[in-house]
């Protein structure tokens, strides 16, 4: 039995499209490609290839499209707004873009923050810089006043560069304009850097965190094996997902102890994590540990469940805590010892895309493009099995991509450090 995730449409789609090829609108990506001999899946989740269709729904030279940028830095969301700029300009010919400051924020006309009317010479240097040229913010915005800013500003098109609350906050915005009778095509290109969005095998400014937090390790390194029991603790970004730290572990090959969200650890006793470090420090008078922001919830202090401005529980900071507790151990221990801690995540996320992420930056915004002027909304832009593919918003909040402890990256993992698979 196959189960389509069927996208919302706008309307019947009317007009010649500028671009001579184009995909089949019933063509469709399987979620699961691998057969199982014996095993027959009871149901196949099927999605809508992305891609330029033969006909749009919307009439280029009568077309005003918007972008935002919302949530933390990335490395490459200037690539995005310039690729979705260049598309909607030079091939599809659309009338204006406009670039929505601030986030969200930007979208209530109380803000004051007028949208900058973007053209070639604004977008034509901003990819070789980090961070975003129309800014962003964290947090909701009122969702009836946004709507009624983009129907006076006569806003056909919005594209929503963020991670699973922006997106969601771009639905409202599509049902809300529905609601008024607007046609507003609300189309979402994933960002988070920790590469924890479901139906996405990479989004985009991954791969630089990954080139850039192998850096930091190197130089941790190098700093705690120049010295007598010199260890490093470097801390990554992660809040639920340790992928960024599993996989610069295995780029830098210099790793002995990596800890992730999806992975319990125990501190204390024979095998848990401090007896560990003990002895390898011992034995080779260094160590260098990675750990992702979001492990070891467990162990710190819970004040409330705290959230912050994107309604994200507040984190407790792992780091300063597992820094406390090493030092602590030694001193009680007698093994005299130098730490060396490192939290980069600032410097990581602030970068330019590298060369393999601003392609793919380019590939998520001419993708998204696409969909919007074929009048389909209130989707998201996957990626899956090397293809693009159109996600159904409302299905991101139904499945979690996480670091499986059974996957060949956390083998790899526990190959390169050596570390066993569970402190305990």
């Amino acid at each position: 039995m196959n189960n389509s995730a069927n996208i919302t449409l706008l309307g019947k789609a009317r007009f010649a499209s500028p671009i001579r090829h184009s995909v089949n609108d019933e063509a469709r990506v399987p979620l699961h490609i691998v057969r199982t001999p014996g095993v027959t899946p009871i149901e196949e989740l099927l999605f809508e290839m992305a891609g330029p269709r033969e006909k749009l729904f919307f009439d280029p030279r009568d077309t005003r499209a918007g972008i935002v940028t919302c949530g933390g830095l990335c490395p490459g969301m200037n690539t995005v707004i310039r690729s979705a700029f260049l598309e909607l300009h030079h091939t599809y010919g659309v009338k204006e873009v406009l670039g929505f400051r601030d986030g969200y924020h930007g979208l209530d006309p109380a803000s004051g923050l007028e949208p900058i009317v973007l053209n070639a010479d604004l977008v034509d240097d901003i990819h070789k810089e980090g961070g975003t040229v129309l800014g962003t913010s964290r947090g909701p915005v009122d969702i009836s006043r946004a709507v009624e800013n983009l129907i006076k500003r006569d806003v056909n098109i919005l594209f929503v560069v963020g991670g699973d609350g922006t997106q969601h906050g771009g639905y409202k915005l599509f049902q809300e304009a529905q609601k008024r009778g607007h046609a507003l095509a609300v189309v979402g290109v994933p960002k988070t850097v920790d590469n924890d969005v479901p139906y996405v095998s990479r989004t985009f400014g991954y791969q630089t965190a990954v080139q850039e937090a192998t850096r930091v390790i190197t130089c941790a390194h190098t700093e705690v094996h120049s010295v007598q029991n010199g260890i490093a603790l470097v801390k990554l970004m992660g809040r639920h997902a340790g992928f960024i730290a599993a996989e610069a572990t295995v780029s830098s090959q210099e790793v002995n102890f990596c800890l992730i969200p999806e992975i319990p650890f125990k501190l204390e006793g024979e095998g848990g994590f401090l007896n560990a470090l003990k002895k390898r420090t011992l034995r080779r008078a260094h160590a260098v540990i990675v750990v992702a922001e979001g492990t070891g919830q467990d162990l710190l202090e819970n004040k409330g469940g705290e959230r912050d401005a994107s309604g994200n529980i507040k984190l407790r900071d792992i780091g300063p805590f597992l820094r406390e507790k090493i030092e602590a151990y030694f001193r009680a221990e007698k093994i005299p010892m130098v730490m060396r801690y490192l939290e980069p995540s600032y410097i990581i996320r602030s970068v330019p895309a590298d060369a393999e992420d601003a392609i793919l930056c380019d590939q998520y915004a001419r993708h998204a493009v696409h969909a919007a002027m074929a009048g389909k909304t209130g989707l998201v832009i996957g990626l899956l099995h090397d293809h693009f593919i159109h996600v159904p918003i409302e299905m991101l909040a139904k499945q979690e991509k996480r670091v499986d402890p059974n996957s060949s990256i956390w083998h790899a993992v526990l190959a390169t450090t050596g570390q066993p698979a569970h402190f305990e």
